[in-house]
């Protein structure tokens, strides 16, 4: 189990909306769905678009290079479930966004 370490405040990422954010020398993209945080890693697996720059619908980002898009509650891709980017636990402590690394 690693450590959780603040990556954002809540009032940085809007609902519906993602970030990326560097961490311990992984890019990894946060996500507020609904007032939920989820943590992916940032880099799509087909040609390594910043997924944390991409469209949020739903639960449901759109990599903005090749339209791949992904769960960002379970990390899967939406045409090929196997595939998946790594997820990330994250918690809300006050008014702290914290992602387990």
């Amino acid at each position: 189990m690693g450590n959780f370490v603040k990556v954002a405040k809540v009032a940085d990422i809007a609902e519906g909306t993602g970030k990326p954010i560097e961490v311990g020398g992984t890019t990894i993209a946060v996500f507020n769905v609904g007032g939920k945080f989820y943590a992916i890693n940032n880099t799509c697996l087909h040609r390594g678009g910043p997924l944390g720059e991409g469209d949020l619908d739903g639960s449901v980002v759109t990599c903005p290079w090749h339209g791949w898009f992904y769960d960002v509650t379970t990390g899967c891709y939406m045409e090929d479930e196997s595939k998946r980017v790594a997820c990330y636990a994250t918690k809300v402590e006050g008014d702290e966004v914290l992602v387990e690394v």
